[in-house]
């Protein structure tokens, strides 16, 4: 497609790379039958009602942007049946190991974006989101780097857009200086309120973590991991 080398360097900006090791027979297998079935088409105009999207019946759509390992994702697409969930993943080898696992248990409230997370942003409706789920994202640690951080004045004015009026913004990092970014850069926004009364409101993981392949590293490292919680104006 003419557009694919603007759109990969857009997603490196925030991502870093595409790809890993060279994909298992297997695993390629997946990748192509399970985009197949699961991802959504961005070259057509987008539903009025984003639940059409799934053969599912759902109530709502939340988005998880960058699911890695997919562990979050599966775990909520399986505990909340009535609700349709989108995921973004551009790294090639973690939408691998998303679509072997729907292979073998497959999800009618779950769609797939293999590509930049503020493509889908731009080409969602407004209001059409009920929960965005931005958990352990690249730090970029280096102070140079940190431009390069997904939340930015922009991506919230995107987040603010496609949320609905109390929807829920959901940010997981084991990285403080990326935590204290997060929480100054969404006071400095305004149209997301912190919803925190006590230290166990960001200490505490969220009602039905699984936990991540990644907030076990933070741990054996040393890390505590903050769950932030920011509620939609």
């Amino acid at each position: 497609m003419a557009d694919e080398p603007r759109r990969s360097r857009s997603t490196e900006g925030f991502f870093g790379r595409r790809r890993g090791k060279t994909l298992r027979p297997r695993q390629a297998e997946a990748l192509g039958s399970g985009l197949g079935r699961y991802r959504l088409d961005l070259s057509r105009p987008p539903p009025a009602d984003m639940r059409t999207l799934f053969p599912a019946p759902v109530e709502a759509v939340r988005l998880e942007i960058g699911f890695g390992g997919g562990e979050h994702l599966l775990s909520e697409g399986r505990a909340h049946p009535a609700t349709g969930f989108v995921g973004v993943e551009p790294f090639v080898n973690s939408m691998a190991k998303m679509t072997m696992a729907l292979a073998e248990t497959p999800l009618d409230n779950l769609r797939l974006h293999d590509d930049d997370a503020t493509v889908l942003l731009d080409w969602l409706p407004d209001a059409s989101l009920s929960g965005i789920d931005l958990l352990y994202p690249d730090p970029w640690p280096k102070r140079k780097h940190w431009k390069r951080r997904f939340v930015s004045p922009a991506n919230l004015d995107r987040f603010a857009r496609v949320m609905r009026p109390g929807g829920l913004f959901r940010f997981a990092s084991d990285v403080d200086t990326y935590v204290n970014w997060t929480l100054l850069a969404c006071r400095a926004h305004g149209a997301f309120r912190w919803l925190a009364a006590d230290a166990g409101d960001w200490r505490d993981p969220y009602p039905g973590w699984p936990g991540t392949r990644y907030e076990q590293k933070a741990f054996r490292e040393g890390r505590t991991p903050a769950y932030l919680t920011f509620a939609r104006s």
